[in-house]
């Protein structure tokens, strides 16, 4: 947990000198996750998705942490968004993982 809270404060520093990049505030989400702080987490993978629809990497990430959470509905609706946006950027193993976690998620 401290090594956590570590990587979390460095993150922050990081991001106080480029507050927009969204692969800081992906591994900060990530950190939080670790740290026990998803509602934090799941709040920052939203920002960087309504910000920037392209970002792929956190649609799976934001889907698994809704379905844990047992928001299964909003959980599903990150699924597809992700699935559209990995389809759209031509990134086959991201649509992959997507589509295995929401086909888990349907089919339980």
């Amino acid at each position: 947990m401290k090594d956590s809270m570590d990587k979390i404060e460095k993150l922050k520093s990081f991001l106080m000198l480029t507050p927009e990049d969204p692969f800081l505030k992906h591994a900060l989400a990530l950190e939080y996750i670790k740290a026990g702080d998803e509602p934090f987490a799941r709040d920052l993978f939203i920002e960087i998705l309504n910000r920037d629809p392209s970002y792929i990497g956190s649609y799976y990430h934001l889907a698994k942490l809704l379905e844990r959470a047992g928001d299964t509905a909003s959980a599903k609706i990150w699924y597809e968004k992700g699935l559209i946006a990995s389809r759209q950027a031509d990134d086959s193993h991201t649509y992959n993982e997507l589509q295995t976690g929401l086909e888990e998620l349907i089919n339980g």
